[in-house]
């Protein structure tokens, strides 16, 4: 299979998204999963007349007749049931959030009446006082089987909050997929190990598992040395417990690079390998015949990093059911010269100007092996590998990574 094109590559990568089920959680464990229904109002909101300052309820009635003293009749606190009045020259002391019997329409604030001997008095003009002020009517909000909010969204504490207030503590949820993250490389050791002159410390699979955390997956790390045989093997003792493996390593033309080999020798159909792309172009695309998915990734960790953004998580959130979010545009703050015939995803520090434009401003690295401007960029911009030079105030898509 000949190299594609980014564009390519994506759509190829869309086409096997899927979808992994339903499951219900507690809401204690629902926030930052994918809804997977709606949440419908079980009543209407508010469920009642409800009042929303401090002070008396009467009836405006009332007041078209000039009356300004009010016997007091009762005490309504929030959460109890209503207090009604005898007649129309009554009232009631009501407190915020409680519930305004029907013989009532109004409810004027304590700062504009005066409370004596067991009268209230209205210490304002009648005509700043309109019929049904300070009452949040009862189903003004919403109606009894409303939707509240859609499914495909990701739970929030405001959608928690939602969910909460209609008793629906055990939403449905999108099952994540069962993931395992695979790295690969003689040369790299533990994070916590000393390494020796000729060494690395792995970093990818750290990468990569905190990344998919925002998404509540908790992925298995593993890493291979490179041994076909190793690779074989784990591969095959991967691949039907999982749904979808993350490889880093091993997929480039090198005489160690074993991985697309051992995949195709597990029956894992190659979809495609190298794009026209930098960094990444070694990036290796695959299912078998159970739908497993493989991404296996250059071992560079600016390219795990760009591979991850643009075709892993999109895919993943269209897999999650997740509402499609527009592409990102910016406006280039200093010129890119990029001679190779190859699409070029270029490090920026991304900020917002006063009028909401997006400005991206590209950082020197030296190459795909140097992930120190990682810590100082948080996108990549995708540049046309129709062009070779891109200069200051031409506008490009976007990858934001943080």
């Amino acid at each position: 299979m000949n190299i594609i094109t980014v564009q390519e590559a994506e759509k190829i990568i869309l086409s096997n998204r899927q979808s992994y089920g339903t499951e219900v959680v507690h809401y204690e464990n629902a926030l930052g999963r994918v809804l997977a229904e709606n949440i419908t109002a079980d009543r209407d909101l508010p469920p009642f007349n409800r009042a929303t300052v401090d002070g008396i309820a009467l009836q405006y009635e009332a007041l078209t007749e000039g009356k300004l003293k009010f016997r007091l009749a009762g005490t309504q606190a929030a959460g109890e049931k209503p207090v009604t009045i005898p007649g129309i020259y009554e009232c009631i002391e009501i407190m915020t959030g409680a519930a305004v019997d029907n013989a009532m329409d109004t409810v004027i604030r304590y700062e504009d009446i005066l409370l004596k001997d067991g009268y209230a008095y209205i210490q304002i003009d009648l005509d700043k006082i309109k019929k049904g002020q300070n009452i949040h009517v009862k189903g003004k909000d919403k109606q009894r089987g409303d939707v509240l909010v859609h499914a495909g969204q990701v739970i929030t504490p405001a959608i928690l909050g939602i969910a909460a207030s209609v008793g629906q503590i055990n939403p449905g949820v999108k099952k994540l997929p069962r993931l395992t993250i695979i790295s690969t490389g003689d040369e790299m050791v533990e994070p916590s190990t000393l390494p020796n002159p000729f060494q690395l410390r792995r970093s990818n699979s750290i990468t990569i598992k905190s990344a998919l955390e925002k998404y509540k997956i908790n992925a298995s790390v593993l890493h291979l040395k490179d041994d076909f045989n190793v690779i074989n093997n784990e591969l095959s003792r991967c691949l039907p417990g999982n749904d979808v493996l993350i490889i880093s390593g091993g997929v480039s033309m090198g005489k160690f690079d074993y991985v697309p080999k051992a995949l195709e020798a597990l029956g894992v159909q190659k979809l495609f390998h190298k794009i026209k792309q930098r960094p990444g172009k070694p990036f290796w695309f695959g299912k078998n015949m159970d739908d497993k998915l493989v991404f296996a990734f250059p071992g560079n960790p600016v390219s795990v990093f760009l591979c991850l953004y643009r075709y892993f998580i999109p895919w993943l959130e269209q897999s999650l059911g997740m509402k499609a979010t527009d592409p990102q545009y910016a406006i280039l703050q200093n010129d890119i010269n990029f001679k190779p015939p190859l699409q070029y995803f270029a490090q920026v520090k991304l900020q917002t100007n006063a009028n909401a434009e997006h400005l991206a401003r590209a950082v020197d690295t030296n190459g795909s092996g140097d992930f120190s401007q990682l810590a100082d960029t948080n996108a990549f911009i995708e540049l046309p590998l129709e062009k070779e030079c891109f200069r200051k105030g031409e506008i490009y898509c976007v990858w934001k990574y943080a």
